[in-house]
């Protein structure tokens, strides 16, 4: 019967298998191939692509597999599906990096990390038990530790991997200390009997608070809300653009499905028939939700604050995606399937428009050799493609139509005013007010300057610009055509265990 089980589950946990075995023959070609760094790249990125196939095969499956430990169902496939197609973006922004080409003699191994974070990805989003939670964490953050001081040529790069380490092994120790104060009250790890535990014996209030402050942190670390935040700028700024990006988009989103998965299955009370389609309640009024809004508020005020004073572009960003973090986490405190769809919606867009500022930083910082914004004076006359591109991934991060990002908040917003959290969505808006004053410097040095002194051409190749196309059309396609990532957003709300 057990060996029974382990087969099924192996039989439906194909795209994890893919993913190790693609970092193993990418790792062995670096053996093979030392002179020819393209073929550890192209190993990846084929293998990238049997693993966005497999995930499409999951599509429909909602079952759990080993022994509980994994969920297979359209929560966990969207989120697969995001950490899927941002790796294989990232794979194919490092091959025209000229930072990750000329600074990264490992080049084998270097994607074999990426690879191992993808995977790791996969372990978190699909994460039904606190044990696989830490384990996928663990595997994430590893990897990311690594890849983050990887160009040792950079000053600042060993810096932003000692910091990481030592904010993730921090964060991670909170974490495990919150699950063992939680397992001593219940006796249990699974997330459903967690639930079922916590129902039928109301354990001590203040303890169970205590757990689950000290579990936030390691989530919060994960989604760079604050306080856990301190690592990102530091880190973002000192490693190569392509692992900023990775990070800034599908870690983020890991760490938004485990913390989303968790806090819907192991405290939501089924017992509450009263409310309202879609709404959900919490169990014995725990209103853990709150925590959540202050952490909220917290997040995007200060990172949209420190933003405004930021000149490295990849800080400013860094900056922005903390704040991104506080929007994204107004969607969960509201207690609502709407809310949890206008998150998996927001991943969505966000992935394009992230990626896609990140990718025009790339790309301007190895032709002129700069991240500064300085360096951005005059570039929608020197280079007009990427001038515009930039514009409009900034307006779509700002939140203003007709870009993906518009419809991205429109949501968020209309979730929260639904379920009453009036003043939430002050402050949500207030902020992003704010977040334009920064992204309309970057505006008024690319249109309203004159470059200083000798202006350096920047010029890109074809592969290089069909690549920006690709991030920049879905940017606007989305915010005038939406309706079928509602739908697919909607759609990917069940998750095993909430019945």
């Amino acid at each position: 019967m057990m060996l029974t089980s382990i087969l099924e589950s192996i039989a439906t946990f194909v795209p994890e298998t893919v993913l190790v075995a693609t970092f193993c023959v990418t790792l062995v070609s670096g053996l093979i191939a030392r002179r020819k760094p393209a073929v550890p790249a192209a190993l990846a990125f084929v293998g990238m692509l049997v693993t966005l196939w497999a995930v499409l095969q999951q599509a429909g499956t909602d079952r759990t597999i080993f022994s509980g430990l994994l969920a297979v169902d359209p929560f966990a496939v969207f989120f697969k599906g995001i950490v899927t197609v941002t790796t294989l973006f990232i794979l194919l922004f490092s091959y025209f990096s000229t930072e990750v080409q000329t600074s990264v003699r490992r080049l084998a191994e270097y994607y074999a990390l990426i690879t191992a974070m993808a995977l790791g990805m996969f372990l978190m989003a699909g994460a039904n038990n606190m044990l696989m939670m830490v384990l996928g964490m663990e595997l994430t953050s590893l990897s990311s530790y690594i890849l983050a001081g990887f160009t040792k040529e950079a000053s600042d790069s060993s810096e932003a991997s000692l910091k990481y380490i030592i904010y993730g092994a921090l964060s991670s120790g909170l974490m495990l200390y919150g699950i063992s104060i939680l397992f001593g009250l219940t006796g249990t790890l699974g997330f459903a009997d967690l639930n079922h535990a916590i129902a039928n014996a109301v354990p001590n209030y203040f303890a169970l608070l205590v757990a689950t402050i000290l579990i936030i942190a390691g989530f919060g670390y994960k989604i760079s809300a604050v306080p856990f935040h301190f690592w990102t700028p530091d880190v973002y700024e000192g490693a190569p653009v392509t692992i900023t990006a990775f990070l800034s988009v599908a870690s983020k989103a890991a760490g938004f499905a485990m913390l989303m998965r968790f806090f819907k299955v192991v405290f939501i009370d089924t017992s509450v028939l009263a409310l309202p389609a879609g709404m959900w309640a919490s169990l014995y009024g725990f209103e853990w939700n709150k925590l959540l809004a202050v952490l909220s508020v917290l997040t995007m005020t200060l990172g949209n604050l420190v933003a405004v004073w930021q000149n490295n572009l990849k800080r400013l960003l860094a900056y922005s995606s903390i704040a991104h973090a506080g929007y994204m986490l107004m969607g969960i405190v509201v207690l609502s399937d709407k809310g949890l769809a206008a998150v998996l919606l927001y991943f969505i867009v966000y992935l394009f428009m992230n990626l896609g500022a990140f990718y025009v930083v790339m790309l301007v910082a190895d032709r002129t050799g700069s991240e500064d914004i300085d360096s951005y004076k005059g570039l929608g006359y020197r280079a007009p493609l990427l001038g515009v591109a930039m514009a409009i991934f900034l307006v779509s991060l700002t939140g203003l139509p007709p870009t993906a990002g518009f419809i991205g908040k429109l949501y968020l917003f209309a979730a929260l005013l639904d379920a009453r959290w009036i003043w939430l969505a002050i402050v949500g808006a207030i902020n992003s007010v704010i977040s334009l004053y920064y992204y309309a410097r970057v505006f008024r040095n690319m249109f309203l300057r004159d470059p200083e002194g000798q202006a350096t051409p920047v010029s890109i190749g074809r592969a290089q610009t069909v690549l920006l196309l690709v991030l920049l059309v879905p940017t606007l396609l989305f915010g005038l055509y939406f309706s079928p990532l509602v739908d697919l957003a909607n759609a990917s709300l069940v998750m095993v265990g909430v019945r």
